[in-house]
């Protein structure tokens, strides 16, 4: 009963609303008029008393949105303005085509989208330039791929993103930036860019194998670098066959199961040795990833689950390729950081109001220099 109460209001308020824009009453054939009705839309509203389903009044001039549904979050707005955009500049697909009908974009102006755009921009770029303040002892950073048309190609562009953990045990998106690939000097430029906004305190950068990223964590940041070990284990079991992956999984997973660095750095080399006469390959990588992959050893243990891989980063990158995934083929790069940013900006907010610490502040204590030292910037 409430549920249908709701849709009955719902739907008479609109119905109030959209008389207004066009200067005279439904059916009514009046000088005054200024634009014509053009059936409804659906839309599912999800509200407490459920889904209540609304028929949005369409016009044939302009567009409107029920006031009561505004604001919308912020994701959505961005969602719907980089479709939009592609739809005006007429290289959308035909699934996006099926989005703008859906989301009643016929009749959207160009004017429109800009305002819409300018307005997710504003906010977006306020919030990527943010100062950085205080001590950040640990920072995943990692990149996903996606479209966009560059002078009339489609190509593949690079989204890197960074997630700080502060000395007050609170998780936030640091930064973001999109370039042609992975490179060094790519991954150079945008962690200069977080020193330059105040990134300071590091202590551990938990990443893939990837040597830009290794390259530019070396010379940029005074901190160690963390293999993620979920990556180094699919690497190592491709060396141990079909019928020895569970045997090997659960012999290296004894070093990860020990309780100090020392005895971790020990039992690697056992099971190295212990591997080395039947699987060389991977004895081999085993000795040469035994710094990065156990880095996070030497950390408190309230700690360790947290920052031996990069699975909260990944997390935040699945959910950019879903937004992402319903775009396709962006229509510029600008476009990217506005869906992008605002699916980082919305997750942002969602930490912060989280009464949970990501990590216990007092653990955090022995991490934080406390004198502060700022973060060294190296020239070249």
């Amino acid at each position: 009963m409430l549920r249908e109460r709701i849709g009955f209001a719902s739907q008479r308020w609109m119905e109030l609303e959209v008389e207004a824009r066009p200067g005279a009453g439904y059916g009514e054939k009046h000088p005054a008029r200024l634009v014509q009705r053009n059936g409804y839309r659906e839309r599912d509203w999800q509200t407490r008393a459920g889904t209540v389903e609304l028929k949005i009044p369409k016009l044939r001039q302009g567009s409107y949105f029920p006031s009561f549904l505004e604001p919308r979050r912020m994701t959505e707005k961005a969602l719907t303005a980089v479709i939009q955009e592609a739809y005006i500049q007429g290289i959308s697909t035909r699934s996006v085509d099926d989005l703008v009908q859906a989301m009643g974009g016929t009749g959207i102006s160009k004017s429109q989208v800009s305002r819409l755009c300018e307005e997710i921009d504003t906010r977006v770029d306020a919030f990527l330039h943010r100062p950085l303040e205080g001590d950040w002892p640990y920072l995943w950073i990692d990149a996903t791929y996606v479209k966009v048309r560059q002078e009339g190609r489609i190509v593949s562009v690079a989204v890197i993103i960074a997630v700080g953990v502060n000395s007050d045990g609170r998780r936030e998106v640091l930064g973001l930036d999109v370039g042609a690939s992975e490179a060094e000097p790519f991954w150079k430029a945008f962690l200069r860019g977080l020193a330059h906004r105040g990134l300071r305190g590091v202590k551990l950068v938990i990443s893939d194998n990837h040597s830009g990223i290794k390259a530019a964590v070396s010379k940029v940041l005074t901190a160690t670098g963390q293999r993620c070990r979920v990556h180094f284990m699919r690497n190592a079991l491709a060396h141990a066959g079909k019928r020895g992956k569970r045997v090997v999984a659960a012999f290296i997973a004894t070093a990860f199961a020990q309780d100090t660095a020392q005895a971790a750095q020990e039992q690697w080399r056992r099971i190295a040795d212990q591997l080395r006469p039947t699987v060389p390959k991977l004895a081999t990588l085993m000795d040469t990833s035994e710094a990065d992959v156990l880095a996070y050893m030497t950390f408190p243990l309230a700690h360790r689950t947290k920052l031996h891989s990069t699975n909260p980063i990944e997390r935040l990158n699945h959910e950019v390729k879903r937004r992402a995934d319903v775009v396709g083929i962006f229509p510029n790069e600008a476009a990217i950081r506005r869906l992008v940013g605002a699916v980082l900006l919305e997750q942002n907010d969602e930490w912060a109001v989280q009464r949970a610490r990501y990590m216990p502040r007092d653990t955090l204590a022995e991490v934080v220099d406390p004198s502060h030292t700022e973060l060294t910037v190296m020239a070249h």
